[in-house]
């Protein structure tokens, strides 16, 4: 591994924002000044130094759907999106609920671009039965259990899974409701409620005569979620939030001291129900997309802090599986190589809250931060992004790295770019391009 200097950046972390070099050594960061020399020497005048982006919520689809996605392409996705470090959703096929499907995804992960971190199933076969061996699962290293793509719906076995996870902080290296605990991220949604819907309940679901998901399948877990976190000590983060009632309950449970995260998607801060009018499969997404009044809801609760992060729920699917009616395509779009543009394009947000909510704080919760989202410091990993926060291009699709092209920004023009990634002080991608 070569030492590297990254010359002339304008250098933005938790700290703030300042100017300097950065000198790489054997995967580590060595040294931060001014006038630094040595090794290959890259330099980034105009350019924006960042720690690497930290995605909570990754479809990689390995094992059992590999034709949507592979590890190693959906990792490639990732890296040429600026992200070091992917947190992968535990519905494959099979689903990662033992140690042993977990040794399977990081088997696969030899040839990954980023770090793939694999989370795990809440409940065996994520059919909301039984447990996971969760015990197990922690001493594999997991941290963050989910059942995504379904809520668990019982809520007398979410309230054992609280205390069971709790119970277990203490493998995890943490205390229960602590930052290095173990965390249960929900997929809040409340099935005899949300029932056959396939959008968001309201306006555009009765003028375009498809079943409508109510904003309410959405709160009323997250409301029995917060309760019982609250009941038992337990840590939870809640996923892909989508409602302004949603947003509220999380800013309330905050102040009363409640140990609660919360995520939000970069198509649910810029795109509404209304999108749906052409009958456009690739903007059906489970939680549906939602009102303006929503939007403007999620991007503040962002802004003050009641949201902790931005996740791309990354979720390739087939052409055959979206290229279909609205009713019977499959939810959910791309996102890891958009996610970061679309928020430099769409949000009003500087760049030292945009790492904030896309390395710092996404790192924190997976209990990543020793190795992502710290300061650019001496002595930390050398997982890093570079971008230049002015290049314009277009999505399409058809050109990402994903083995997928449903993405719902087709055809946008979108404002800043990645153009150099490192992960252990490789540069995976290089001047815009992906190193292998």
């Amino acid at each position: 591994m070569s030492d590297v200097v990254l010359k002339n950046a304008t250098i933005v972390d938790g700290s703030g924002s300042r100017q300097g070099d950065v000198a790489i050594r054997d995967g580590v960061i060595h040294e931060v000044g001014e006038k630094l020399g040595g090794g290959d020497t890259v330099d980034l005048d105009g350019l924006v130094l960042m720690p690497g982006l930290v995605d909570l919520h990754t479809h990689l689809r390995e094992p059992g759907d590999e034709e949507a996605e592979t590890i190693e392409t959906g990792s490639r996705a990732a890296a040429l999106g600026g992200y070091t470090a992917v947190v992968a959703m535990p519905n494959t096929n099979p689903t990662i609920d033992s140690a042993a499907v977990v040794e399977q995804v990081r088997r696969c992960s030899s040839r990954a671009l980023c770090d793939v971190v694999p989370s795990a199933a809440i409940t065996v076969g994520r059919n909301g039965e039984l447990l996971a061996p969760m015990a197990e699962l922690v001493r594999a290293g997991v941290r963050i259990f989910t059942d995504d793509g379904r809520g668990v719906q019982d809520p007398r076995l979410m309230r054992t899974a609280f205390e069971y996870a709790a119970g277990l902080a203490h493998l995890a290296g943490g205390t229960a409701g602590s930052a290095s605990g173990v965390v249960l991220a929900q997929h809040c949604e409340v099935d005899e409620l949300a029932g056959h819907g396939v959008m968001h309940e309201g306006e555009w679901s009765s003028r375009l005569g498809l079943p409508g998901q109510p904003a309410e399948a959405e709160e009323l877990m997250i409301h029995r979620d917060l309760a019982l976190a609250g009941l038992t000590g337990g840590r939870l983060h809640i996923q892909h939030v989508s409602t302004a009632g949603g947003v509220e309950m999380i800013r309330t449970a905050k102040a009363a001291g409640i140990a609660v995260t919360a995520e939000v998607t970069p198509h649910h801060l810029v795109l509404d129900h209304s999108h749906c009018a052409g009958f456009d499969p690739v903007f059906k997404v489970h939680p549906p997309l939602r009102t303006a009044a929503d939007v403007a809801a999620l991007r503040a609760g962002l802004q003050d802090q009641t949201i902790d992060a931005i996740a791309t729920d990354h979720a390739p699917h087939t052409q055959q599986a979206k290229e279909c009616s609205f009713l019977d395509a499959a939810p959910g779009m791309l996102g890891l190589e958009t996610a970061l543009a679309v928020v430099l394009t769409e949000l009003d947000l500087d760049l030292s809250t945009v790492v904030r909510v896309m390395s710092i704080n996404p790192a924190r919760i997976a209990g990543l931060d020793h190795r992502h989202g710290g300061p650019i410091a001496a002595g930390r990993p050398a997982n890093l992004t570079v971008v230049d926060p002015n290049v314009s291009w277009t999505v399409q699709g058809s050109t990402l790295a994903s083995r997928s092209s449903n993405t719902a920004f087709e055809g946008r023009v979108l404002r800043g770019g990645v153009i150099h990634t490192l992960c252990d002080g490789e540069f995976v991608v290089r001047d815009g391009e992906a190193t292998r």
